[in-house]
């Protein structure tokens, strides 16, 4: 049924500025599909519509994370004193090697995903771990919750324990095991799918970048993994890959680089030729500066992204970063960007408009049209009361601001995901 939903409506058709309509309506159709939006009802279709009042309400567009490790989940905050490499070896894969038992993963993985929920966060590109029916279990939780994402068997075959070692043939038979999942039915609109995964180039031997290119090839599937986090990483792939010209350029030669769509996690350290690259092929950036933070690999240079057409999301990046809130994250990036601004004045720090922007319509297009409330867009929206923050006397933009620097899940009231309610995922954890 189609309904219509009356509330302040903020969002950004562009980066530069947010689109406002007080005591506003957007249209719903029965797929779940913006069919418009207007700061009047007479300007809507509401013959035989639901209207839904959410009178003093803020309804923004839903949050995306582009880069989270569903695996790390139980590791957030704790290690936060070491630097990447000895923080893997040390504390994260012995963590997701616990995932072989798909009872523990039951139990982790419900906590993760209502956590996501509770924070707003209705799409995400999850890593999950080499672990096929693991894999398999996230993936039908992401689906009995209604909510959105692509999630990855992790490939990795060198560089790790031992009990994360998994062959080529054993990589590609778990893929298409899930790929012909009934949980996961191989479809470009269903809202749970696999992503090709493979972790980073220094955990994949030269025939497992080729196999996860030709399986992203064959089934038309996304890509996700990591690049120029760390400088030593950056040197380890260059001794790898030493036919390589870039990091970048190492992916792109095993298919793995925009040939399908692709999202790269970090990009600390990217310039020039791997800007070029990246730009051409149509990489998307996920942006994950509290994962930065915490494990000391630096500040990316996001304004120079934007400034030069790149595509840049967010991602929590659990359990490098410490909070699964894309809201936080938003804060972070600002934050982050006002000590690169310090460093060059040429480039001015981010917006509240471009972070949100780059929050919910930037990262929604890896996931088709979602994170705007413009006609066609999938409907993935928040409904937030915000009246515990004292809202008296802002404006509806102020009220924003507030909430996303000041609020939490407690004022986050309703979920959307393609139309659809999202209530709280009823499973014990």
């Amino acid at each position: 049924m189609k309904k219509i939903y009356r509330a302040h409506i903020l969002f950004t058709r562009e980066r530069t500025r947010f689109e406002v309509l007080e005591n506003g309506y957007v249209a719903v159709d029965a797929d779940g599909r913006v069919t418009g939006v207007a700061a009047d009802l007479a300007s809507l279709d509401a013959e035989d519509a639901e209207v839904v009042d959410f009178g003093d309400r803020l309804l923004i567009p839903a949050m995306n994370d582009l880069h989270v490790h569903a695996p790390q989940y139980r590791n957030q905050g704790i290690a936060m004193d070491m630097e990447l490499l000895p923080w893997l070896q040390n504390y994260t894969l012995p963590e997701e090697m616990k995932y072989a038992d798909t009872a523990y993963a039951e139990r982790m993985y419900r906590r993760f995903v209502r956590d996501l929920w509770r924070v707003g966060t209705m799409r995400t590109c999850t890593f999950a771990s080499v672990h096929t029916e693991s894999t398999r279990v996230l993936m039908r939780l992401f689906q009995e919750a209604g909510m959105g994402a692509l999630v990855g068997k992790v490939g990795m075959n060198r560089n790790c324990p031992e009990g994360l070692v998994e062959s080529v043939e054993e990589m590609v038979r778990g893929y298409e095991s899930l790929i012909n999942s009934q949980f996961t039915i191989h479809n470009s609109q269903s809202l749970v799918r696999p992503i090709i995964t493979p972790r980073f180039i220094p955990s994949c031997s030269p025939e497992m970048l080729r196999a996860c290119g030709e399986l992203a090839a064959k089934y038309q599937l996304p890509v996700q993994s990591h690049l120029s986090e760390n400088k030593a990483e950056i040197a380890l792939v260059q001794k790898l890959e030493p036919e390589s010209t870039c990091y970048g350029d190492a992916y792109d030669r095993y298919g793995l680089f925009g040939q399908t769509p692709t999202v790269m996690a970090h990009c600390v350290f990217t310039e020039g030729e791997e800007i070029a690259l990246m730009k051409r092929r149509g990489v998307m950036v996920a942006h994950c500066p509290t994962s930065n933070l915490n494990v000391t690999t630096g500040i990316a240079p996001i304004r120079q992204f934007l400034d030069e057409g790149l595509r840049v999301g967010f991602g929590s990046d659990i359990s490098g970063g410490h909070d699964l809130s894309i809201f936080r994250v938003m804060v972070y990036a600002i934050q982050m960007s006002k000590l690169h601004y310090q460093r060059d004045h040429a480039r001015s720090f981010l917006t509240l408009s471009e972070a949100f922007w780059m929050a919910t319509k930037s990262a929604g297009s890896f996931f088709g049209r979602v994170g705007s409330f413009e006609p066609g867009y999938e409907f993935d929206a928040l409904v937030i009361d915000d009246r515990e923050l004292n809202h008296d006397h802002y404006s509806l933009l102020e009220r924003l601001e507030r909430f996303i620097y000041l609020g939490d899940d407690r004022q986050i009231e309703r979920r959307f995901c393609r139309g659809k309610e999202i209530g709280e995922p009823e499973w014990r954890c």
